[in-house]
């Protein structure tokens, strides 16, 4: 596989418009495509990530005004976490206080110190700091100095009834490996990749299933370079597992298939190209709504039902 990791995360929220505030001027990504949901066009699908959205580095939202909060349990993804530099997790903790942001005490997992936090619906994320990720390129549209920035996901820890189905289909088809245990946690690890490269496995007994809706993730997606190995990890999948995935889908900017693994998840495979300048470019990345082709003729529409982000 000539990529592997972890393409994007995406996550139901309340009003778009805190949506935006939060994830552009609290935490400093972003906001690199503003389109809709292609299944349900009065509602937006706001994409948030590194300068080019690189893969590994995309949050994306479905917001809806008056969503149910939804509910951690297994089956579902139980934090989502960021990459900061290891001498940021101090700025971090006197930015959340600032901002207001409900926030855990500082830990450590697998060594690495970990701020846990949650978004304005209560979705749970973290900050865990990782040494030598300050030489690496930050987006510096926001008021956080380059060197505190996020640089991308570090990892998403999913709950589970049993982890070792779900490690299968990580480690056979998705390019995963598992490189370290601590308690309940098994870790997997995508070769050398740096950004969105870790899933850790978090096998606990008698909690209950997960409930979608405000603040929960409503699909983790995996890397795929192009088509032909999208295609060959779909047959991997059927052939190995008995897994059938979805038809192709083509969101405009990667193409994907989803299937619900072994432990519950929601999964999708999305491939890297075309990427987000597919219909922009890169210095205008987020300023206009963006429709797909067979929406456009309903722009007026579309526009006049969906919400003022700022």
């Amino acid at each position: 596989m000539s990529a592997s990791g972890i393409h994007h995360v995406t996550a139901i929220a309340g009003p778009a418009r805190r949506n935006v505030e939060f994830y552009t001027k609290v935490l400093g990504l972003r906001l690199v495509k503003k389109t809709v949901n292609f299944d349900d066009p009065g509602t937006y699908h706001l994409y948030y990530g590194d300068e080019t959205g690189s893969p590994g580095t995309i949050l994306t939202f479905f917001p809806w005004d008056h969503v149910a909060k939804g509910r951690v349990g297994v089956g579902e993804t139980q934090e989502t976490v960021f990459r900061v530099p290891e001498g940021s997790i101090g700025y971090w903790t006197h930015r959340f206080i600032d901002k207001g942001v409900e926030h855990e005490p500082l830990v450590k997992r697998f060594g690495e110190p970990i701020l846990s936090f949650r978004d304005p619906d209560g979705m749970r994320l973290a900050v865990v700091g990782v040494p030598g990720v300050e030489t690496e390129a930050a987006w510096t549209g926001s008021d956080i100095p380059a060197e505190h920035a996020i640089r991308g996901f570090h990892s998403v820890n999913l709950l589970l009834a049993k982890a070792a189905p779900t490690a299968a289909i990580l480690t056979d088809v998705l390019g995963f490996t598992e490189v370290a245990r601590e308690g309940s946690l098994i870790r997997l690890k995508a070769g050398d990749t740096r950004n969105g490269g870790i899933v850790d496995l978090h096998e606990v007994g008698g909690f209950l299933a997960g409930r979608a809706g405000g603040g929960s993730v409503h699909h983790i997606a995996f890397r795929a370079a192009d088509d032909a190995e999208e295609a060959a990890m779909v047959e991997k999948l059927a052939q190995n597992h008995g897994i059938r995935t979805t038809e192709q889908k083509d969101r405009n900017y990667f193409r994907s298939v989803y299937f619900r693994e072994p432990g519950g998840v929601l999964f999708e495979i999305a491939t890297d190209i075309p990427g987000f300048a597919a219909d922009e470019p890169v210095a205008k990345l987020g300023e206009a709504l963006k429709l797909p082709g067979f929406l456009e003729a309903h722009r007026e529409r579309i526009e006049g039902v969906l919400p003022e982000l700022v």
